[in-house]
């Protein structure tokens, strides 16, 4: 999961590129990074941190140019400890191209083989995004015209791109010389939008992974760039879209509506806040079933995406709903913490308890999803010692059996606690006295309830059913064995989020 950005403006872009990135820090915070061309000129300035760490006055001031695109990183493939995988990525020849990716390749070792045999291109990093970056490099040179490029041979480009990389992928590119361009993996399963501001000077563009950038700088958000579709800016403003798939299909991650994307933004038509509120509505009818509704005194989310879904629950149950922990904003993330004990101790300081909302009650606690279950055992353990009498709790998301291949660095099978194990057999593992997941048919009618068209997801981490259809065992084994093998323990807790190096939160404090 990363956060990506593409501007073409009317004036300097460096400091809205900055602005997006903060908006867009929730979906990367291990690296930034900002590109801009000027005349035929990149401009480009990355590292390890946030964004607020990674820029200071001086970078911005060596970021001018009124075209860029920006990045946020959470890194999903390659190596934590190399630094040097901060996008974008820069590539000379035949054409300069900076790009940023969010997304994940799942043939990029294959890809790999052929930069080497048949393009002659050499990768210097472990990123997937690098090599792609080179396989559109290469179709470029393909489409050119000798050594020049028109509209439909980089709408050609992308196309070859799509014959050649499988996975997810969204993607803003800087042509040297020609323009922005952006595009959108056949399957759409990352995010991906545009808008537009007049100005007296002309009109502006913004890409963005989510809507909510475009709102917080004053664009009008046009549309959701559609699955296989290229949009391409040139340095006339002119603007160009096409579709480069042959058999395009909207299938978006699903989980980008349980916990990624920000409540606040609007990810293919459909509301992300109105579709947890679904989430919660439905997760209700679920509850009814399992929990006698005289058993629960108060529901309490976990904050803070559960929140609308908790929140939705509490009005259809008829049950009071309650905000029984409060958040330390400035605690380091979880399951970054490089041991049990630690991330332990640091569940502790990240909640804490409003005790009188606990005290001699029957709570039900609502959490987005579970995935590994350290933090909703703590959690569950926290509602206890604050005196709660009883602890119920409950999942907005079907339980997580499978690893996410689509740029969400989820855990191993071994590592999820789903897997191998019943409801009753979870619920014993996190101390709950009852534990209610949300179908997975429940979920996706919280979606489609809101677009009704709109009835392909990718949902693999909870069904299995990889929508790209290349994921077999012999791939997922490959996946983990890259991380320890199936039984290894990694930094995870249950938020919905993976393991990341502690190196990177080092590097960011020792730059506070």
């Amino acid at each position: 999961m990363c956060g990506i950005l593409g501007v073409m403006a009317t004036t300097p872009v460096n400091q809205l590129l900055y602005d997006g990135l903060m908006v867009l820090q929730h979906r990367g915070q291990d690296a930034a990074g900002i590109a801009t061309a000027e005349n035929n000129t990149f401009h480009l300035h990355k590292g390890p941190g946030l964004v607020r760490d990674v820029f200071r006055t001086r970078n911005m001031r060596a970021l001018p140019g009124n075209c860029g695109i920006g990045h946020v990183r959470y890194p999903t493939a390659g190596s934590a400890y190399n630094f040097a995988e901060a996008q974008p990525f820069y590539v000379n020849s035949p054409f300069g191209l900076c790009l940023g990716h969010n997304g994940n390749l799942t043939n990029a070792e294959q890809l790999k083989g052929e930069m080497f045999r048949l393009d002659r291109r050499h990768i210097n990093t472990n990123s997937d995004s690098e090599v792609l970056l080179n396989v559109l490099a290469h179709e470029l040179q393909s489409a050119a015209h000798g050594y020049e490029l028109d509209v439909d041979a980089i709408f050609q480009a992308v196309g070859g791109v799509h014959r050649r990389c499988r996975g997810a992928y969204a993607v803003v590119v800087l042509i040297a010389g020609y323009g922005l361009l952006a595009f959108r993996d056949p399957h759409g399963i990352r995010p991906l939008v545009y808008g537009q501001n007049e100005t007296p000077e002309g009109m502006e563009y913004l890409v963005s992974s989510e809507s909510v950038a475009l709102d917080t700088l004053g664009f009008k958000m046009v549309r959701d760039i559609e699955p296989g579709e290229a949009v391409f800016i040139d340095f006339n403003y002119q603007f160009h879209s096409r579709q480069c798939a042959q058999q395009p299909m909207y299938a978006p991650c699903i989980f980008e509506y349980v916990y990624l994307a920000r409540p606040d933004s609007v990810i293919d038509g459909v509301s992300v806040y109105e579709s947890r509120l679904a989430m919660g509505e439905m997760l209700a009818e679920k509850v009814k079933k399992f929990i006698p509704i005289d058993e629960i005194d108060v529901v309490i989310p976990i904050p803070d995406s559960s929140r609308p879904s908790a929140m939705q629950l509490a009005h259809a149950l008829g049950i009071p709903f309650r905000e029984g922990f409060v958040k330390n904003r400035y605690v380091g993330r979880t399951f970054i913490m490089p041991g049990q004990a630690m991330r332990r101790k640091s569940v502790r300081q990240k909640l804490n308890t409003v005790g009188q909302e606990f005290k001699g009650k029957r709570v039900l606690l609502v959490d987005d999803s579970i995935v590994r279950g350290t933090t909703s055992r703590e959690i569950v353990d926290m509602a206890r010692a604050a005196g709660a009498v009883k602890v119920y709790f409950a999942s907005a998301a079907p339980p997580v059996r499978f690893p996410n291949v689509y740029g969400i660095d989820m855990p191993t099978r071994a590592e999820l606690i789903a897997t191998g194990r019943t409801g009753d057999e979870i619920a014993a593992e996190i101390g709950a006295d009852a534990l209610v997941y949300q179908d997975i048919e429940a979920l996706k009618e919280s979606i489609t309830s809101l677009r009704a068209d709109l009835t392909l997801f990718d949902a693999s981490c909870f069904d299995g059913c990889y929508i790209t259809g290349d994921i077999d065992e012999h791939y997922l084994d490959a996946v983990e064995g890259k991380r320890g093998g199936k039984g290894s323990k990694s930094d995870d807790d249950g938020d919905g989020k993976a393991s990341q190096q502690l190196v990177l939160q080092l590097a960011t404090d020792a730059q506070d």
